[in-house]
């Protein structure tokens, strides 16, 4: 069989939708890696470190939201109209951030940002899953990944010497004008793409997505007071009450079987959400843990972020390369084991007679991990999806990944909020322990992935999957 080549993603017919995706996720990485790095400097101008967790899970909860619209319209109406209200959205949160005179102002623009970022990956996901051929998607996704590169090498730098010398408001302000840019560049080519040619359109629903994203909120501030002696009647209540309202949602927007890792497409969309929880769980106290705890500035911390960044995009090339000749399952499993090794190491590292540059380099192999593992369980949902539903696919798996992430920086956050003041090290030695912990119960479900490349054909990737259809 003949391998794919790079030249086909940019002969005509690719080229406007490659270069469209690849500077719209470069904006998203540079606004998502500016504020991993500046945010402990915020947090602590604005007196809000116990509120520190929900800067980042209030952006992924209200992506539910952007996913769940983004998938239905892109199959109903082609990506063009979501796409461009995403990026309003995303605009309008970054001005919010950016004006904020408080944490809860902040966190409330964070909100609105998530809104218009969820549909990004949407957008780009059911694209390529409509319009290239399975062989040629592991090479897309891979060059989505390099996307990441310029960000990952100079935005930690660039945000953290923005934030010295402007203040860190810029570091929000000054990517508005980037995103009317790179909008412009896109839009053509997912006007050309137009709706599914299937009639069968994602019926995910929206009331679904408000009730999945108001259920996690419940229970992650139920989470964050229950550490309180005061707070456990209350905080019970909480988590009760978001579990009633947020799991059946939940169950109606994923494959059926989703939440038990039933054998195939379920369990594949679950494991992203179990990745995405183990590494995001961890990444997202990464800086905390090298800035408030070991006393470093925010230009160290930005090199872990940077290794990391550029690993995945190495891991990224490496899956595409052995797409043809690993298992998918073989490329999750090796990229899972490298991620908790790189969590086991930034554990080590809240230890004050373990350097700090051990801590970042054990990161960077998590980035690594996170490059093998990501794309694979993306690349086996796009083969199992149905004609004219690679939207809904698209946003179950997306969605799995967004509530992972912010369930497991919001656990993280309920820890480190609790441990405040002085026992910032067990707050923190906690959350990377929850996140190792969903990482090994992750490595368990990929034993009930589907059979196969992800070069494969889909029909093949199927039957693996569900043996009874042959």
């Amino acid at each position: 069989m003949t391998q794919p080549s790079m030249r086909q993603l940019w002969e005509p017919q690719n080229r406007a939708l490659s270069v469209g995706l690849v500077l719209t996720i470069t904006v998203v990485a540079s606004e998502s890696l500016a504020v991993i790095t500046v945010m402990p400097v915020a947090a602590r101008d604005l007196d809000g470190i116990g509120l520190y967790g929900w800067v980042f899970s209030a952006f992924m909860l209200t992506s539910v939201i952007g996913i769940v619209a983004a998938g239905r319209e892109a199959d109903r109406r082609g990506p063009a109209v979501p796409f461009g209200a995403g990026l309003v959205l995303f605009g309008t949160g970054l001005l919010m951030a950016g004006l904020a005179t408080s944490m809860v102002m902040l966190i409330a623009g964070r909100a609105i940002q998530g809104l218009g970022a969820g549909v990004v990956p949407s957008v780009a996901y059911s694209s390529i899953g409509r319009s290239l051929p399975a062989p040629l998607r592991a090479r897309m996704i891979a060059l989505i990944s390099t996307a990441w590169i310029a960000p990952g090498l100079a935005g930690p730098a660039v945000s953290a010497a923005v934030a010295r010398a402007f203040g860190w408001r810029f570091v929000f302000l000054g990517l508005v004008p980037v995103v009317a840019i790179t909008g412009s560049i896109a839009m053509p080519a997912l006007v050309r793409l137009g709706k599914a040619a299937a009639s069968e359109a994602s019926q995910h629903r929206l009331l679904d997505a408000v009730r999945a994203c108001a259920g996690t909120a419940l229970v992650l501030t139920g989470l964050t007071i229950g550490f309180r002696p005061e707070g456990i009647v209350a905080a019970g209540a909480l988590v009760a009450g978001g579990a009633i309202v947020g799991v059946p949602a939940v169950r109606r927007l994923v494959p059926p079987g989703t939440l038990t890792a039933r054998r195939g497409l379920p369990a594949t969309v679950l494991s992203r959400g179990l990745l995405t929880f183990a590494f995001f769980g961890a990444d997202g106290y990464v800086t905390l843990s090298v800035t408030a705890l070991r006393h470093n500035s925010p230009l160290v911390a930005g090199l872990a972020v940077s290794g990391a960044t550029v690993a995945w995009t190495a891991g990224a090339w490496t899956q595409a390369r052995l797409s043809g000749s690993w298992q998918a399952r073989r490329l999750i499993r090796t990229g899972l084991a490298l991620v908790l090794a790189g969590i086991g190491g930034m554990t080590a590292m809240l230890l004050p007679e373990v350097p700090v540059a051990e801590g970042i380099a054990a990161w960077t192999v998590a980035g690594f991990g996170m490059g093998l593992a990501y794309s694979p369980i993306l690349l086996l949902v796009l083969l199992q999806a149905p004609a004219g539903r690679e939207g809904r696919e698209s946003a179950s798996v997306n969605l799995a990944e967004v509530l992972g992430t912010a369930v497991g920086i919001g656990i993280g956050g309920a820890a480190v909020a609790a441990s405040v003041p002085g026992r910032l090290q067990l707050g923190l030695a906690a959350a990377f322990g929850i996140a190792g912990g969903v990482g090994v119960l992750a490595l368990l479900t990929v034993r009930r992935l589907p059979a196969g490349t992800t070069s494969g054909s889909p029909a093949a990737v199927q039957q693996a999957a569900d043996p009874d259809r042959g």
